[in-house]
């Protein structure tokens, strides 16, 4: 089975991850077993081969009804509930897709990440004059990110179409019972979806919240569980054979070794949203409680004439995470060049790849002899069934990782903070003292 393959041999010294070991196998024990504190939202550890089969079905019919009706459907959500999708899609992608002149497939767009009042009003714009559709995926229907973008989004689509057409290209994912989008959903009789209960948002790439709209974008998510269902069962294992368990062990030597912040590097700019999805699965699972690696993310060579120069050479607080993709879908060779100027004749005649893989190669060298640890994920290609590998990969990691490290993995709590003081400055109703507390200090 080809599968994502994980190498700490340029990470740690073998007895500083040989000492993690016990606590690690403990940390899968209380993951698989669901004994741990957050064991309650741990609903996503057996999703991959317990998924019904039916629900697969129903989410590729909606996307086939949803393409058949848009040429661009909406997908709100903020966080885990945009992340994962935007990842997948941006992976699989034509990177130039936008630029040209198509009509034969629906667009996915995004919104609801953002309070960004020209983005809106831009794609806003842009729907103007199109067919198009809305996914709105909250659990409660009251988050104001994608409140705001929902409320627009559905005013509009009902003065273009009506209330009882636009309904038809409304889907919503939202809790099984309660909240406002349930009520809203259940009165306009839109379709809907659940986020279950025990699923939190950064674990849901492979729920509808991802699902729904990568089928919309013409990806086989039949094929996606496929690849994370492997690696759920190559996960259970508690020897080294299971990758899961060797990065949480790499990553945690290294920490307790001064190593503070991790950098997920990638040479291939289709993963960027990758990067982004994986900083929100740790950063929120881990930064907790006084502790946590910090989770950045670099696209190179880009970022090697800008951030180059502080790994190589900076504080040495770093390790670095290397997703190394095996296999390009396409060829293009370097030209030969009689005049030269350039120099690069040198390597004419070479794919493109085998350049990039050297670089790739050379500054793993290099940073390593700088004095930055290296971890290399090595993925066979961007397809569905490997991404599918590396999304259950590392949430299975993130879970053994957060117990080792002594943290709940699966709450945030921080994260209420800022709603408490966005919503006291807006003069929110039930928000007196706050408001008054704030407009004190300021």
């Amino acid at each position: 089975m080809n599968q994502i393959q994980v190498n700490i041999s340029q990470a740690a010294s073998q007895e500083a991850i040989q000492a993690q070991a016990e606590a690690a196998r403990k940390a899968l024990a209380t993951v698989d077993q669901a004994t741990g504190a957050g064991n309650d939202f741990l609903g996503w550890v057996n999703l991959p081969s317990t998924i019904a089969p039916e629900l697969v079905e129903d989410i590729c019919k909606t996307a086939a009804d949803l393409r058949d009706k848009c040429d661009y459907v909406v997908a709100i959500g903020i966080g885990g509930s945009y992340l994962g999708a935007k990842a997948v899609i941006e992976a699989l992608s034509d990177s130039f897709a936008a630029y040209r002149n198509e009509h034969t497939k629906t667009k996915v767009v995004f919104a609801g990440q953002n309070i960004g009042e020209d983005y809106l009003f831009e794609l806003m714009r842009l729907l103007d004059d199109k067919k198009f559709g809305i996914i709105v995926i909250s659990k409660s229907g009251t988050t104001t990110e994608p409140a705001i973008a929902f409320r627009l989004l559905k005013d509009m689509l009902e003065k273009k179409l009506g209330k009882a057409k636009a309904a038809e290209r409304i889907v919503a994912i939202t809790d099984a019972k309660k909240g406002a989008l349930r009520q809203l959903a259940t009165e306009e009789g839109y379709k809907t979806f659940v986020i279950d209960d025990n699923v939190g948002g950064r674990f849901s790439v492979l729920t509808p919240v991802g699902l729904l709209p990568i089928a919309v974008a013409g990806y086989d998510i039949k094929a996606l569980l496929q690849g994370a269902q492997e690696m759920e069962a190559v996960t259970r294992d508690d020897s080294q054979a299971n990758p899961s368990l060797v990065y949480a062990e790499a990553r945690n030597a290294l920490y307790q070794a001064g190593k503070k912040i991790e950098i997920l590097v990638n040479y291939c700019p289709k993963l960027h949203y990758f990067g982004e999805w994986w900083k929100q699965l740790y950063g929120e699972s881990e930064g907790k409680d006084g502790k946590g690696i910090f989770p950045a993310a670099v696209d190179f060579s880009t970022d090697l004439h800008s951030m180059g120069q502080w790994i190589q050479e900076g504080e040495r607080t770093i390790f670095e995470t290397v997703i190394s993709l095996e296999k390009q879908e396409h060829e293009v060779l370097i030209p030969l060049d009689n005049a030269n100027l350039d120099g690069l004749n040198y390597i004419a005649g070479k794919r493109i790849d085998q350049v990039n893989k050297m670089a790739e190669l050379g500054t793993r060298i290099a940073h390593v002899d700088g004095g930055v640890p290296n971890i290399q994920i090595t993925l066979p290609a961007l397809r569905e069934e490997y991404l599918g590998q590396l999304i259950y990969f590392f949430e299975k990691a993130c879970g053994i990782s957060g117990y080792m490290l002594g943290v709940n993995p699966f709450n945030q709590p921080g994260v209420e903070a800022y709603k408490r003081n966005m919503f006291a400055l807006l003069e929110k109703p039930g928000y007196e003292k706050e408001t008054a507390a704030i407009k004190a200090r300021l």
